[in-house]
Parts: C-alpha cells; structure tokens; sequence
C-alpha cells in the first residue's frame, strides 16, 4: 500500500524516472520550481540528488532561507514499497498568491501511477498533517478542466467556493 513519507535520498533513481515521465512539467508539490525544471532535473538536481532532498526537509523549517514569495512548506512523498509514485507539498501559510490560486496543499502523481486512487489517498493522508500544522480549514486548488483533481478533492470533502483565473477554489475541514 502506497504511504506518505518524509523525503528520502534512497528514492534518487524512482523519482528522477518520475521526473522524466513528467517532463518538467506539472509536478506539483515536488519542490522544483522555475523555468527549464526538466533541464534542472537532469543536471543540477540529479548531481547531488541528497543535497535536494535535504533542502525539501528544511523547507518546513520557518528559519530556512527562501525567496521572499515562498513560505515554509512540508514536502512529503508518496511511495510504494521501493518505488516513487508522487509528491505533495503543505504550505504552512497563505500568502497572496497561495490563497487566491495555490492553496495550502499541492500533489502531483506520476503520470504512470495515475487513476490508481493514489492521489486521493496522498491528500486524505496529508489532511491530518495539515491539521497538526495548525491549519484548518486546509485551502486545496486545482484548475478548472482538471476533472480528476476535482474528484480527489471532492471525495476529501472539499467544500466549493469559487473560481479565480481558471482555478477551482475549495475548502477542507481536517478535523
């Protein structure tokens, strides 16, 4: 069965094969942000492949240098046995952007590991991390043509609010 857990260097070859099966491109929640991600991937990232991952885990820290637009996040990884299946990340905070179109938490799931429930199960397993962050209620976002992200959040108990610039607003108690 597919559990979250704190980022681990062992993952190294699952997740930089996940990486490529993403193609830079949607990986929510993965902590690789930026243009060229993909080329980042491959070079700078897969290079010191532990030196990345300790910089996901120190992300949750409040003291840990960011830019000023980035807040302290948890990153957590979904995996199964050996095998990396995707990423999540819970903001510990809203700023501006966050709470009008990124959320508290985002989660992306490879694309060879899709429409298998893991993303319903990563979203329902990160609510009470949420909730021992002290947030509540936790914000989760997805685009407007997303249908399966908007089913993840439905059956996690995502409330609708709004849209905002094609992003699908919804709140979750996590109690």
């Amino acid at each position: 069965m597919a559990t979250l857990i704190t980022p681990d260097a062992r993952f190294r070859n699952s997740w930089l094969a996940a990486a490529e099966e993403f193609g830079g491109e949607n990986m929510d929640g993965s902590g690789v942000y930026g243009e060229n991600r993909l080329e980042r991937v491959r070079t700078e990232i897969s290079g010191d492949f532990a030196a990345f991952v300790d910089g996901l885990v120190a992300d949750r820290l409040p003291e840990t240098p960011r830019p000023p637009e980035f807040v302290a996040c948890t990153y957590l990884w979904l995996v199964e046995g050996e095998e990396f299946l995707g990423s999540l990340a819970i903001r510990h905070i809203l700023n501006d952007f966050l709470f009008e179109l990124g959320g508290h938490i985002g989660y992306s799931i490879r694309p060879s590991a899709r429409r298998q429930g893991h993303a319903t199960r990563a979203l329902h397993d990160a609510l009470p991390v949420a909730r021992g962050l002290g947030i509540s209620p936790v914000l989760v976002t997805c685009a407007e043509d997303n249908a399966g992200s908007r089913a993840v959040i439905e059956k996690n108990g995502g409330v609708y609010e709004d849209s905002r610039e094609g992003t699908r607003r919804y709140w979750i108690d996590p109690a």
